[in-house]
């Protein structure tokens, strides 16, 4: 059986002959500004690599101003990433513009050519919720890029974040108010986001004179709401479980919540990230949430700024604001909060 060839890209043609993507951009869409031998050294990368632009791109007419944003994010089953794509194409719709979507899960060459493909259709801007690879790749892209939800490296561009530091001091802090020094921390595999909701909490504790239990610092091997489980089942039965657990994303307070209906301990629970039904079970989950529509709605904003030439300050860093909803789960104290029924 024969291996499958990946097409060569955008980015294998600008390594190859050793420019930027914007260059390799304008040579292949018949753009100005590249010095003749610049532009053969890209035109011979092209022909020995077997290059082929995408066909969209041939439709868009030279001096013809894009009306199309590009947005790269994860997983579109998962509702955080759904919910900023809805945000975002309401925004973009507003004034006149359509978003094309790329999904890709984690994977940084996947990533990577999915941003090619979009830069190829001559997009108007790039939104971006970055993969832990080096994003230098972007640079002189030909267009605005906004980055979402975490910052990426190797480029200086705008960001738009939640405070996730801040929620997990939130969390933590209610927790320790409720009197409890025992608190579980699940951890889904370590992007940005979940290293500082750890970093929030550890002050939390600093904050309190409480030392964190370095045992209950739990790493999950994958960030889904079966490992939680696992992890929950595993701590619990500890001779001395802890009377509370923090779990760092709405996936894993799912998780969470199945162990613990199969067991007899009941510790306070505090989620991070609201999700669906959270309100409506018989303890009513508590959790740290943020807008994530606004997310999208700021990012969009924030990308049509730049690509209309509206905002041209340098690189823009917004971080939303969390709060802390109470609705029982993170308000059970350590002696009412271990047995079912009592």
């Amino acid at each position: 059986m024969s291996a499958e060839v990946s097409r060569p890209t955008m980015i294998d043609v600008a390594r190859r002959a050793g420019v930027g993507l914007g260059t390799v951009s304008r040579v292949v869409n018949g753009g100005h500004g590249v010095r003749a031998e610049t532009a053969q050294r890209v035109r011979a990368a092209i022909d020995e690599l077997g290059f082929q632009r995408n066909e969209v791109a041939r439709a868009l007419r030279p001096g013809k101003k894009s009306t199309s944003l590009a947005l790269v994010l994860g997983d579109l089953t998962n509702p955080f990433y759904a919910t900023i794509a809805k945000a975002s194409l309401e925004v973009a719709g507003q004034s006149g513009y359509a978003v094309v979507l790329g999904s890709v899960d984690e994977d940084p060459e996947g990533e990577k050519r999915a941003i090619q493909e979009l830069v190829s259709r001559q997009v108007a801007g790039l939104m971006i919720v970055p993969d832990q690879g080096d994003h230098a790749f972007l640079e002189g892209a030909g267009v605005p890029v906004v980055f979402v939800d975490r910052p990426a490296t190797g480029i200086d561009a705008d960001i738009v974040m939640v405070d996730n530091e801040g929620g997990g001091r939130l969390a933590a802090e209610h927790l320790l108010q409720q009197g409890h020094e025992r608190i579980a921390i699940l951890l889904a595999p370590s992007y940005y986001t979940i290293g500082r909701r750890l970093r929030g909490f550890r002050r939390a504790h600093r904050a309190a004179g409480v030392e964190v239990d370095e045992s209950l610092v739990i790493q999950l091997p994958e960030g889904n709401a079966e490992a939680a489980e696992k992890a929950t089942r595993e701590v619990m039965l500890r001779p001395d479980p802890p009377t509370a657990i923090f779990a760092s994303t709405n996936f894993l307070a799912e998780g969470v919540l199945r162990a613990l209906g199969e067991l007899d301990q009941q510790p306070a629970v505090v989620g991070f990230d609201d999700f669906r039904l959270a309100d409506m079970l018989p303890t009513p989950v508590s959790v740290v949430a943020s807008d994530i529509a606004e997310l999208g709605r700021s990012a969009a904003r924030l990308l049509l700024d730049r690509a209309s030439g509206a905002d041209t300050r340098p690189p823009q860093r917004i971080v939303l604001p969390c709060a802390l909803i109470e609705r029982g789960s993170g308000e059970r104290p350590p002696s009412a909060g271990n047995r079912k029924g009592r």
